[in-house]
């Protein structure tokens, strides 16, 4: 099994080197598949995209598979150009492995130290006591913990390995209870972490990024019987707990692998449900 994650990942980044996310991650993508097309032994393979590979529709309604790609910045466009890659494997080189993607909603988490992300931005700043620049308040996105997309990510190459007609594109994302606005999670994530986390207002012009944004994910839950494994409570509260073991130098490694193996007990369950 070979699952295709690397990636040139930030919206903002792909405004600053187009070329560069354009060649990473639609010729990355062709790269990977000629290797898997020389390799035989290979036999599924699952490509992350990003739920942000959607053409923008009218509305609020949440995102189907079978909706037409698109996506203005060049991140998003770069990802949907991965989506058509790996179509084109698919319907011309048939025999060989079994090809899919994988969309997943807003991936949040203990670790991300990434620039221009909220959760890094909000915690860097909860870190050091200071104010965080916050693009658009009122945007709202599929939050969920990275737990969640693994465990569809691996839930799918396990189904796929015996099921090749399940190859093709997939939405892993939360309930919809758990799509909220920007402002609503930074709210939360300040209770959590038990002081005000002080926000400021950008002062430059910032590049298109989409108002609104909500998966249906109900092919996974349906034909896979994939669900989320946390809610985004959950899911916050992991990733306070997380930046906390950091902030007091306790070990990282083991606060990880705990919320791991948190994921594992907690599989199968309906977010909310007790182990």
């Amino acid at each position: 099994m070979v699952f295709h994650l690397a990636a040139q990942a930030l919206v903002r980044a792909s405004y600053e080197d187009p070329a560069g996310t354009f060649a990473v991650n639609v010729l990355g993508t062709v790269n990977l598949l000629e290797a898997v097309r020389a390799t035989e032994d290979v036999r599924v393979v699952v490509n992350v995209t990003t739920d942000k590979v959607y053409a923008p529709h009218v509305g609020s309604a949440p995102y189907t598979e079978t909706e037409p790609l698109g996506g203005h910045d060049p991140y998003s466009t770069s990802k949907a150009a991965s989506e058509l890659v790996t179509s084109s494997y698919r319907v011309s080189f048939p025999g060989g492995a079994t090809l899919a993607t994988a969309r997943a909603g807003n991936v949040i988490g203990g670790g991300d130290w990434a620039a221009d992300r909220l959760i890094p931005d909000l915690m860097r700043g909860a870190l050091g006591s200071e104010p965080v620049v916050v693009r658009n308040p009122d945007a709202v996105r599929p939050w969920q913990h990275v737990v969640n997309a693994n465990s569809g990510y691996l839930l799918l190459a396990e189904k796929l390995w015996d099921d090749p007609s399940l190859a093709g594109a997939w939405n892993f994302g939360p309930d919809v209870d758990d799509a909220i606005a920007v402002s609503a999670l930074v709210a939360r994530l300040s209770e959590l972490w038990g002081s005000e986390i002080e926000l400021l207002s950008p002062t430059l012009a910032q590049p298109h990024e989409a108002e609104t944004l909500r998966l249906d994910s109900s092919r996974a839950r349906n034909a896979l019987g994939w669900q989320p494994q946390w809610d985004l409570d959950h899911a916050l509260t992991s990733i306070v707990d997380w930046y906390r073991t950091f902030a007091a130098g306790g070990s990282i490694r083991d606060a990880t692998v705990a919320q791991i193996r948190d994921c594992s007990r907690t599989r199968g369950l309906r977010p909310g449900a007790t182990a």
